[in-house]
């Protein structure tokens, strides 16, 4: 019997995080790839430290996609994020490029051929999930967390909160009571800011966004309240500390409250089922919990590198189920085709989708006209009603 009331707590980092600096990067040299060629492959890392960007990996893809683009870009994605400082500035910078051919090894067992089909890029398992105690499926302390990080930065960006720089962390503890989150029990925001602003004014904003995100009435107490703790936050950033590329997984997906697989996002392109089953097992879930057919839902799905069809697909409802488990494993390999292939046709994956998923959580959106978060997307309801 699971309990019923705790406290939960859920951390976020905001896009000018050390780590979330690195994950855009990688991202957005994604992106390019994709964008002039969908079928390529790229498997991108990024070191970020003082006035440094370090890139690695292996790609297939277009020769026009030379170092000097992927430089190009690495800084133009350090400006969008808002970095102009002395220890990190995007155009005094250095890149150093080691990006290199993809392994022929690795090729060979994902590519398809003509008595072959096309293979899961890696081993692993991915793990989906979804709860109805948000409007977005999403359980409710990471959903918080991110909501805050969001709002700042928005204020930064618009120039309403220009004492504000780009790094930030966030956490939210939430009471649960009788399993249903009742409000915040503690909140800590640290936030960068200019060497000029005090740190009353730095509460004054932070206070104000964390208010205009939660619900009514969710406010924790005064004494657990943590704005900035260790007092003035000026030096952030890779200047303060190094960032690599799939260091906040547990950020990007469900903030603890679930499994996770084990392998990062970014940098990835959509063969590499790390990404694309994790997406599609979050879109049965989000899909199944949105139909009723449970309250909670939790999907594992496991590949092995070069193999087409996934080895195991298992669901738990976590009692809360209103539909026999089994029977519903068999009904979702039948909805959607659950190989590599299945997974980005289904979901259109090989697209310039994935910057945009570097910060605030890949999960949790709002799908997008051009095909972002459409693993978000609840289009499988009445299919799954119908089934029931």
């Amino acid at each position: 019997m699971s309990r019923k009331n705790y406290l939960f707590t859920s951390e976020s980092v905001s896009e000018g995080h050390p780590d979330k600096v690195a994950d855009y990067i990688s991202d957005s040299i994604l992106d390019r790839y994709l964008a002039e060629a969908p079928e390529s492959r790229v498997a991108l890392e990024t070191l970020v430290t003082t006035n440094r960007v370090v890139l690695a990996g292996e790609v297939r893809g277009p020769e026009t996609i030379t170092p000097e683009v992927l430089e190009e870009v690495a800084r133009k994605a350090v400006r969008q994020i808002g970095y102009d400082q002395n220890g990190f500035h995007w155009e005094n910078l250095e890149v150093d490029c080691y990006v290199h051919e993809q392994s022929a090894d690795i090729a060979q067992g994902v590519d398809a051929a003509e008595n072959k089909e096309e293979g899961a890029g890696d081993q692993g398992i991915m793990f989906g999930y979804a709860t109805n105690e948000t409007p977005v499926y999403m359980p409710a302390p990471i959903y918080y967390a991110h909501l805050i990080l969001r709002s700042l930065a928005e204020a930064r960006h618009n120039g309403t909160a220009p004492e504000l720089q780009p790094d930030a962390k966030s956490q939210v503890t939430l009471k649960f009571e009788n399993g249903v989150p009742v409000g915040a029990q503690s909140i800590v925001v640290s936030t960068q800011h200019r060497p000029d602003v005090s740190q009353e004014r730095v509460h004054e904003i932070v206070r104000a966004h964390i208010e205009k995100t939660l619900p009514a009435g969710w406010m924790c107490p005064e004494e657990e309240l943590y704005i900035n703790p260790t007092g003035k936050f000026v030096i952030g950033g890779p200047d303060g500390d190094a960032g690599l590329t799939g260091r906040k997984i547990i950020v990007d997906t469900y903030g603890g409250a679930a499994p996770h697989g084990g392998g990062a996002f970014s940098g990835k392109d959509p063969t590499k089922v790390d990404r694309s089953a994790a997406y599609a097992a979050r879109y049965l879930a989000k899909n199944v919990v949105a139909a009723g057919l449970a309250e909670r839902c939790t999907i594992q799905l496991s590949y092995a590198i070069g193999i087409s069809k996934p080895l195991s697909l298992y669901v738990d409802l976590h009692d809360t189920g209103r539909v026999d488990p089994e029977r519903l494993e068999k009904i979702l390999g039948e909805v959607m085709d659950l190989r590599p292939s299945g997974i980005r046709e289904h979901l259109g994956l090989n697209r310039p989708i994935y910057a945009r998923t570097a910060a605030y959580g890949h999960f949790g959106r709002e799908p997008e006209a051009d095909g972002g978060f459409s693993w978000e997307k609840t289009d499988l309801v009445e299919v799954l009603k119908k089934q029931f």
